[in-house]
């Protein structure tokens, strides 16, 4: 598939929402969008999320590329506007996990209360319908702590988003770390209740 007509004509049947046209623009293209992101922003976790919202914008907003230049330059330009909004943004767009890791010796989870959801880190999610889900998740998440008393949401993103420590996080809100680790503890237990309501309530829909 060469030359600006094909992928006009790719672009047309992605419009048309068709699912393979998607999946042959994100295998053709996937791979230098992501060297494109990985040399901007230089962190890997972010580089994936960034890289499936360029293709969800693919889907989405396909009607948008009108055919002056190359489809991988469009996809170009999406991943450096976004890349360039990652980077001037001062908090991470990434949310950390919901389900609880496995303790440890000591009786304490390894590295924190969580580890990500599947969903949120399955590199091969690649498909329309998954990355509008994967969307939607996430943005429901990020409504879950947004919903969180303040004290603890500001204890809650300095450690899992902004991934400070604890000691670091108490230093910087001027408090002991025993507090910064209780509003963390209620912060996590509070989501994951949450969560599995969500959960329940999709599952019972």
């Amino acid at each position: 598939m060469t030359g600006l007509q094909s992928h006009a004509e790719l672009m047309q049947r992605i419009r048309d929402r068709d699912a393979a046209a998607f999946d042959e623009a994100a295998r053709r293209w996937g791979p230098a969008v992501r060297r494109q992101l990985a040399r901007m922003v230089r962190d890997a976790s972010a580089v994936e999320d960034l890289h499936q919202e360029v293709f969800l914008r693919l889907w989405r907003r396909a009607d948008q590329f009108t055919g002056a230049g190359s489809l991988g330059a469009w996809l170009g330009r999406i991943a450096r506007n976004l890349a360039l909004n990652h980077l001037r943004s001062v908090r991470r767009h990434r949310l950390r996990p919901l389900t609880p890791r496995a303790a440890g010796a000591d009786g304490e989870t390894a590295g924190g209360d969580f580890t990500e959801p599947s969903w949120m880190v399955d590199p091969a999610a690649r498909r329309a319908d998954e990355l509008a889900e994967l969307a939607e998740r996430r943005e429901a998440l990020r409504r879950l702590v947004d919903r969180l008393p303040p004290d603890k949401r500001e204890v809650f993103r300095l450690v899992r988003e902004a991934e400070m420590n604890v000691e670091d996080v108490a230093d910087r809100l001027g408090i002991p770390a025993g507090t910064v680790k209780s509003r963390l503890h209620y912060a996590t237990r509070t989501l994951r209740s949450q969560w599995q309501e969500l959960e329940n309530e999709q599952e019972t829909g």
